[in-house]
């Protein structure tokens, strides 16, 4: 009996090893898609609240309720809050920031506006 023929179990063997594998690298590859994704949404809303912390902070000095320049004061208090001030610029009473947050390589940006109420 010359060329014996193999069942067809003989080739499937080991293709589970590779599915399982095959699965373990899709949900890796898913999972870090899903943290870089939420990190980013994390490092945008800290910019977003360093943003109007500053602004605030910008808009006291420029209405004379503390001393100092507005965009000065508005600088340290982004810096407080793990940002830099990408542009700050002061319109009579109201102070216009953009907060900048770095993430992963990428820059997460916010701007905010603040002054007195009734102000345009």
């Amino acid at each position: 009996m010359s060329g014996a023929v193999q069942s067809p179990k003989a080739f499937e063997r080991g293709s589970g090893t590779v599915l399982a594998l095959a699965t373990v690298a899709v949900l890796a590859a898913v999972t870090a898609a899903v943290v870089l994704v939420c990190g980013a949404w994390a490092a945008r809303q800290r910019a977003g609240i360093a943003a109007d912390a500053a602004a605030l902070a910008g808009a006291d000095v420029a209405v004379g309720r503390a001393a100092g320049d507005p965009c000065t004061r508005a600088r340290l208090v982004a810096g407080a809050n793990g940002a830099t001030l990408a542009e700050c610029a002061v319109a009579g009473v109201v102070v216009s920031v953009t907060a900048v947050v770095p993430y992963a390589g990428w820059r997460a940006e916010a701007p905010a506006r603040a002054g007195p109420p009734g102000t345009p």
